[in-house]
């Protein structure tokens, strides 16, 4: 039994191992991919439903995946927990919901990848993906731009984006935005959201 010291103590290295590696794990992407209707994302149910698909093919499971989407009933950042959050390839991308919408997250044209670790196209590449639907002002709250909150389609209404390179036209703090740069124009049609640099792409964040 004069082992048992020892055992316990490595025993116990090994779980702060364990734990540290699950602390890093993928708790934040951009979606690879629209769903295929433009803004209409089926409402937010529908919206988390797709986040939570696209994380599990992607190898991560055990999360509960939520949309960074407003709506005119729920603000974003009140739906996808208290972070922190890490990308794909296990780098930090904010401390906590006032770090994500303040001056201190690490959110990059880098850092910002779709749920297969690939970095999205920004302003340059062709085509520019850039544009990520979020229904939001730049604290997280709602903006009247949701594409009917979520649920349109077609060639009415608009949704605000924010840009996920962080670049924009010029330097305001609007083109630098990750979650409230601009409404998209001509409707909520997937060719819409490619017009103006886009591809109807949107963030997802695991709550838990």
């Amino acid at each position: 039994m004069k082992h048992w010291p020892a055992l316990v103590a490595a025993a116990l290295a090994c779980s702060v191992v364990v734990a540290n590696a699950q602390e890093t794990t993928m708790s934040f992407f951009v979606t690879s991919a629209n769903p295929g209707k433009g803004g209409d994302l089926g409402g937010l149910a529908s919206a988390d439903a797709y986040c939570s698909t696209l994380a599990t093919a992607s190898g991560s499971t055990g999360k509960t995946w939520k949309a960074y989407l407003s709506t005119d009933a729920e603000n974003a950042k009140d739906r996808i927990g208290q972070g922190p959050w890490y990308n794909a390839k296990g780098e930090r991308i904010a401390d906590d919901v006032a770090s994500l919408h303040g001056d201190k997250n690490n959110l990059t044209k880098q850092t910002a990848l779709n749920e297969k670790g690939e970095v999205i196209n920004g302003r340059g590449d062709t085509p520019n993906r850039h544009d990520i639907l979020t229904g939001s002002k730049a604290d997280g709250t709602a903006a009247p731009e949701t594409c009917g909150n979520w649920t349109m389609g077609g060639a009415e209404g608009a949704a605000i984006v924010g840009h996920s390179d962080r670049t924009g036209l010029d330097d305001s703090a609007e083109a630098k935005s990750w979650n409230s740069s601009h409404p998209t124009r001509g409707g909520c049609t997937q060719e819409a959201f490619k017009g103006t640099g886009g591809d109807g792409l949107f963030y997802c964040f695991a709550a838990n």
